[in-house]
């Protein structure tokens, strides 16, 4: 048995639980600054408003779910064998400053936060990169990542799920998915694959938020025309094997390799089907104004916007300097 301290208590972090606890880990979920109301709601009775779920019931001293709030993290981290970042874009700064100079000496991180930093010259970052260029001094944290198309509540009802971790150490990132391969009364449901294509992986599972929302159009469209009973896909697909060709290309422009398309299309995929990114394009192609869409969705990360204005002003910054073709 392992303890796995997870910081972030968003609906994928909180997902994660599931496998963990059925492998018989202990599980420790910290709630961010934002999350006390979560966590009270879990402390109550297993429910997570969020995800909509119970987390599993059963607990006990040394095994089972326990439920800490950020200003109890260094308790949830005493003893730990794995940290996992469970924060949005948005808390990449917050868990940096926060979190990372806490985790124990020689316990490996690994992240669920999808996205990439954006600078004025068109580089864009994925976080893990991010994250080890501003580690504390003499820092030997290992940081590994969780990648692919899999939505949080479908891994919580045991949904047959592939994703990919990536890192650098693949010896030590088997180790890690030891932790989650599961065994789910003898029928595995979550199906991991290891990569050291880091940049590639991440930038992959970035894109695809802003593309979603691209691809979503379409759904909006047909809405504002109405439903005559035919099913409009044409659009849709068109709009989503455009989106694949440019993904491929940014991950050839990032540095990632052209394997990861993979990745890009499984989560473009579950994405458009269902979710938020999906959400914000749907309401702009049925005519609504971004000032409308955020209003409507007041309290949700639009993970699709900040994802879809980094990388167009990345592009457009790249093309102005000339290291790309702006067509």
């Amino acid at each position: 048995m392992s303890i796995v301290t997870l910081v972030g208590s968003g609906q994928m972090a909180s997902a994660l639980t599931f496998p963990l606890f059925e492998n018989g880990h202990e599980v420790r979920l910290v709630g961010s600054p934002l999350d006390d109301a979560v966590i009270d709601g879990l402390r109550e009775d297993d429910y997570h408003i969020n995800l909509t779920r119970t987390l599993h019931l059963t607990r006990t001293l040394h095994h089972g779910i326990h439920y800490y709030k950020v200003d109890e993290v260094e308790t949830a981290l005493d003893g730990c064998d794995l940290v996992i970042c469970g924060v949005s874009s948005f808390g990449v700064d917050w868990f940096l400053e926060a979190i990372i100079p806490i985790i124990p000496e020689g316990i490996p991180m690994i992240s669920v936060t999808k996205g990439m930093i954006n600078y004025p010259n068109g580089t864009l970052q994925v976080y893990p990169e991010y994250w080890e260029e501003r580690l504390p001094e003499h820092s030997t944290l290992e940081i590994y990542a969780i990648c692919g198309p899999c939505t949080a509540r479908d891994l919580s009802d045991h949904d047959h799920s592939f994703v990919g971790y990536c890192g650098l150490d693949l010896k030590k990132l088997a180790e890690i998915r030891a932790l989650f391969q599961t065994d789910y009364y003898h029928m595995d449901y979550y199906h991991i694959s290891l990569t050291d294509d880091i940049v590639g992986l991440e930038a992959a599972v970035a894109l695809k938020n802003g593309y979603a929302l691209g691809t979503a159009l379409a759904i909006g469209l047909k809405n504002l025309c109405g439903d005559d009973g035919i099913a409009h896909v044409n659009s849709k697909a068109s709009f989503f094997q455009q989106s694949v060709k440019e993904m491929d290309a940014l991950l050839e422009i990032v540095g990632g390799t052209h394997k990861m398309i993979m990745y890009a299309a499984g989560d473009l995929d579950v994405t458009v089907a269902g979710g938020r990114s999906r959400s914000v394009g749907q309401y702009l192609g049925e005519g609504l104004s971004m000032k409308e869409i955020t209003e409507k969705l007041a309290g949700q990360t639009l993970e699709a916007v900040v994802i879809a204005t980094r990388t167009a002003s990345a592009v457009k910054a790249m093309a102005e300097a000339g290291k790309i073709d702006a067509s």
